[in-house]
């Protein structure tokens, strides 16, 4: 057996594989599931679907649970960036982690192209900021603009939405791309 051979997912725990999506990692969990990884997303126990590298807002590995924050769009009626916000941990215990966590770390990070927080403690009176971030998607040009709103700011007072549409303009310029 070679040192680099590597891991094959059986047939009937492959997930249901987009175009031009791959494999680069799995690992057994518990209840007889398992987390896949691809150049994609991640393939969590239970979703019928991919979430995909550029949905997670943060993930940890503890030496045996994988936790992700995924964020999910707030509708605001803006289509120059999209309003992001938390949804529930997800934890997940990996009997088998093999690459699975050093595969999120990496791929979560490169789909970020730029991150930046700015106060709105004059629009909002005192309360908080937002964070502009650019990112990646698989399969898509240019980048995906998001805006997250710290905790205790309300996006639709009055200024909040013109002053978050100037910093995301403000952020493409910087990196070098209107997309």
């Amino acid at each position: 057996m070679g040192l680099f051979k590597r891991r094959r997912l059986p047939a009937e725990r492959r997930p249901d594989l987009g175009p031009d999506e791959r494999v680069v990692a799995w690992a057994g969990a518990t209840g007889d599931n398992v987390v896949v990884a691809t150049n994609h997303g991640l393939w969590l126990p239970g979703a019928g679907e991919r979430l995909g590298w550029h949905e997670i807002h943060k993930a940890t590995w503890s030496g045996r649970q994988l936790a992700i924050i995924a964020a999910r769009e707030v509708p605001v009626g803006d289509d120059a960036y999209a309003v992001m916000e938390d949804l529930p941990p997800l934890v997940v215990t990996l009997l088998d982690p093999d690459r699975v966590p050093e595969q999120v770390r990496v791929r979560v990070n490169k789909s970020i192209a730029h991150t930046s927080h700015h106060p709105l403690e004059e629009i909002t009176g005192g309360r908080g900021g937002v964070r502009i971030v650019g990112r990646r998607v698989p399969g898509v040009n240019g980048l995906r603009w998001t805006a997250r709103y710290d905790e205790g700011v309300d996006p639709t007072l009055p200024g909040v939405a013109e002053h978050t549409r100037e910093l995301v303009d403000w952020a493409r310029s910087g990196v070098g791309t209107a997309s």
